[in-house]
């Protein structure tokens, strides 16, 4: 391939001919090289004929694979809609070289030629570049509909920025190929990019942010999470921050870099909700029924429709024989959970109630001691005095 340079000495010889000597020198040239190349020449035009024909069916066939799916949903539509990207002024540049190199072009005239080839073929793989990187954001984003719609705010903005590193990149390899020197070009779009990044690191961490919540997809829209001693419903999933609705009712706004940063508990994705009841019973049950309490909560449990996991004797409490129960309620959703737990604990007091369970409250026992050890009660003997009628 002619560099350049080999362009730039062709032209300067030319430079030093009157215009009709340079006309009549080209018209020469070409008689000349087509004498003597009559079959490559044809051969060549076919071949660059065959490229550019072979390339347009290519963009239909992606035109095609695109409009089948246009939401981007799997790679096919990816691949499709960047292989309709491909310039018809591509195709001709391309052609044109094929046809350089084999039939044996004029100096000038391949100069030319590889020179428009290297420009056109760097602005075709930046467009390329392009629509690779955005198809595969919304590839990435369109699984669910929570995440296109956090995207829609931020993908004007990624448009922007990916449409500015493509062509910067793409300006300085084009402005290389021609010779220029792209060093302080380079130095001072550097120097820009540093600036810019640290006036806007704020907006631009948040932004990271909520694109790191839409590919990774820790949580989504209408998901109920978890973090600090914050339980709460996700609202909005917005460009700088996400919102969410509190149980008991408040709308909390947290930064998505400040949210990203906590230990986050997805209470959606759980497939069961575990509920723990703590019990007690008064010391003077009988020691068979007390035997018996475990059998009697997995038996309330099961008639409730819920999933028991255990239940027993934990410890002697101060004033109390202590029990734990545990089942798991088969649903994500906290008002079932809520509304669950309500009924084991009504079956619970209910199934207590008919079997002479009693339940445990705190109790104290005072006993009182003579000087000499013997126990009496804690208030001196009364006697009766009879009253008169």
């Amino acid at each position: 391939m002619t560099q350049p340079s080999e362009l730039t000495e062709a032209i300067d010889k030319v430079a030093e001919l009157s215009m009709r000597e340079w006309l009549q020198g080209m018209w020469d040239a070409t008689i000349v090289w087509f004498n003597g190349n009559y079959s490559e020449i044809l051969i060549g035009l076919a071949l660059a004929a065959a490229i550019v024909m072979a390339m347009i069916g290519c963009r239909r066939l992606g035109e095609r694979l695109y409009r089948r799916d246009r939401s981007m949903s799997n790679w096919i539509s990816v691949v499709g809609r960047t292989m309709a990207k491909t310039r018809t002024w591509f195709m001709v540049a391309i052609s044109f070289e094929a046809f350089a190199v084999y039939a044996n072009t004029p100096l000038l005239l391949t100069a030319l030629i590889n020179l428009a080839f290297s420009i056109s073929m760097v602005i075709q793989i930046a467009i390329w570049a392009r629509a690779i990187i955005l198809g595969i954001i919304e590839h990435r984003t369109q699984t669910d509909e929570a995440s296109s719609e956090a995207l829609g705010s931020a993908m004007k903005l990624i448009r922007v920025l990916v449409t500015f590193g493509v062509g910067a990149i793409a300006a300085i390899v084009v402005l290389d190929n021609l010779n220029v020197d792209v060093t302080g070009l380079i130095a001072g779009l550097g120097v820009a990019g540093i600036a810019i990044g640290l006036a806007a690191q704020g907006i631009f961490s948040d932004l990271f942010a909520a694109l790191s919540i839409i590919f990774d997809k820790p949580f989504k829209k209408g998901d109920a999470v978890s973090y600090d001693n914050t339980t709460a419903s996700v609202e909005q999933i917005g460009l700088r921050s996400t919102r969410l609705r509190s149980v008991t009712g408040e709308e909390k706004i947290i930064s998505n870099t400040n949210l990203l940063d906590k230990e986050i508990s997805n209470l959606t994705r759980l497939d069961s909700r575990r509920i723990k009841f703590a019990l007690g019973v008064v010391y003077q049950t009988n020691p068979d029924l007390a035997a018996r309490v475990p059998e009697i909560l997995e038996a309330v449990v099961g008639e409730a429709g819920h999933k028991f996991v255990r239940a027993g004797f934990v410890g002697f409490g101060d004033s109390s024989l202590d029990y734990q129960l545990e089942f798991d309620v088969m649903s994500p959703v906290w008002d079932v959970v809520y509304n669950a737990r309500h009924t084991v604990g009504i079956g619970v007091f209910k199934r207590f109630a008919a079997e002479g369970l009693e339940f445990a409250y705190p109790t104290q026992t005072t006993f009182t001691a003579a000087p000499d050890g013997e126990m009496i009660l804690p208030y001196a003997d009364v006697k009766m005095v009879a009253t008169e009628k």
